[in-house]
């Protein structure tokens, strides 16, 4: 038989047992869950994830890891995947999402939050996302090192070009390391077109190239092997923090790597991807970054005076002159300007450097050797021919430098170039030396 509860007493039972269940158990059932697709490690989102969710009890967050090469096919699927918010260091995803109709409008509050660093863009300006933070690009250097040769850390490119500095610089190859293509367009840019290029003959024949993770720039100078690497300034931030002999220099001609936030066309719950982009853009969010085990630089200019002194300020730099890079103009042309690079200084870096180790030499014995340095400072490709929309096109795949790409017949004809380039050095030595 079976026995039957009036109402007032079923509601009477009820509430006794919602009056047993542990509140914080009660709450998080009823909490909406955010779902964040990001490439950051667990030292930045767990600060991050604790923080918001203090903020903001109503919200859980679930993270979702992707590399920027994964992230761009992720966010093309039905529906998106479920994702809310989209937080990452890829400009150049976020720009193909946007064009793609994959993003909504960010729809937030930018009171106090720059569009602009110098020349570098922080915003869309179609609004559909917005720069969080900051990496800048520099040198990780060791000081005992340098100061045991008599040298002083290096304030520009262009002092890598010293020949005491042969053999001691830690070079990523920018076609096969994520960070590095804009290190190559920032001295273009600085420099011009041919100056630019044969500043970076000149320092890759002072250099031990990288064809590994960009982490181990830092292990390279910390040991003592080599004195100088080209890096970006949260890569070595933790090797500081946990008391690694390193510190890193941010030269005069600097570029930024910024990281953004987007909210998908398809987001299950747009609210809540805002409720995180804007927490991340607050002024405690914007606090969290210069944490040591995170070291990023704010977007919001006015919470560097809440930083500890010494941390470097874009904002003040930028006044300088230091941030006249403008990574969106270049962008057409990384992976263009990377494989160029390649060709011209990787394929044969052995026989590039010897070159440059023997005008170097024959410049410290009062030879002339202008013949040489002209023609190791020529790159296979001008400016004009650079422009060419067409032959750009030819490379747009590769911009995250996730692996080295088969060389095609243009890639070709460059390394065929540049060989013929180091035989007309090589015969100029020669006759000096005669």
């Amino acid at each position: 038989m079976t026995t039957r509860i009036d109402p007032i007493r079923r509601r009477l039972l009820a509430g006794l047992a919602a009056s047993l269940v542990a509140p914080g158990l009660l709450a998080a059932e009823t909490r909406r869950t955010v779902r964040v697709l990001t490439s950051y490690p667990d030292a930045v989102v767990a600060r991050f994830e604790s923080a918001f969710e203090a903020a903001h009890p109503e919200y859980r967050l679930q993270f979702v890891w992707r590399m920027p090469h994964d992230a761009q096919p992720y966010l093309e699927a039905p529906g998106q995947n479920g994702v809310d918010v989209y937080w990452a260091a890829s400009p150049r995803v976020f720009s193909a999402l946007a064009r793609a109709g994959r993003l909504q409008k960010l729809g937030l509050d930018t009171t106090g939050l720059p569009d602009r660093l110098g020349n570098a863009p922080l915003a869309d300006p179609d609004g559909y996302y917005r720069c969080t933070e900051m990496a800048g690009y520099g040198f990780v250097v060791n000081p005992d090192a340098l100061a045991g040769l008599g040298l002083a850390a290096p304030a520009d490119w262009s002092d890598l070009a010293d020949p005491r500095y042969a053999g001691r610089i830690a070079l990523p190859i920018p076609a096969r390391v994520g960070f590095a293509p804009p290190m190559v367009e920032i001295v273009l840019q600085a420099w011009g077109w041919q100056a630019g290029w044969a500043l970076w003959s000149e320092i890759a024949g002072n250099a031990v190239l990288l064809d590994r993770n960009s982490t181990f720039v830092t292990d390279e100078v910390a040991s003592g092997r080599l004195l100088v690497g080209l890096s970006i300034d949260f890569f070595v931030a933790s090797a500081i923090a946990n008391g690694v002999p390193v510190r890193f220099a941010y030269p005069r001609h600097g570029g930024i790597n910024p990281a953004q936030v987007a909210i998908p066309a398809a987001a299950p719950d747009p609210a809540g991807g805002r409720a995180f982009a804007a927490f991340v853009l607050s002024d405690a969010g914007q606090r969290l970054l210069g944490h040591p085990d995170i070291r990023k630089l704010p977007v919001r200019p006015a919470v560097y005076a809440e930083l500890p002194a010494g941390y470097y300020n874009p904002f003040a730099a930028a006044g300088l002159g230091a941030f006249d890079y403008d990574g969106d103009s270049a962008r057409t042309r990384l992976a263009l300007s990377a494989a160029l690079f390649e060709q011209t200084f990787v394929a044969d870096h052995a026989a590039h450097a010897a070159l440059w180790q023997r005008v170097h030499a024959a410049e410290a014995a009062g030879k002339a050797v202008a013949a040489a340095r002209r023609a190791l400072a020529t790159v296979p490709l001008d400016e004009a021919a650079a422009a060419d929309p067409a032959l750009r096109g030819l490379f747009q795949g590769r911009l995250e430098g996730s692996a080295a790409e088969p060389a095609g017949k243009v890639e070709q004809a460059w390394r065929a170039r540049a060989a013929a380039l180091r035989a007309e050095a090589d015969a100029a030595l020669k006759e000096v030396a005669a």
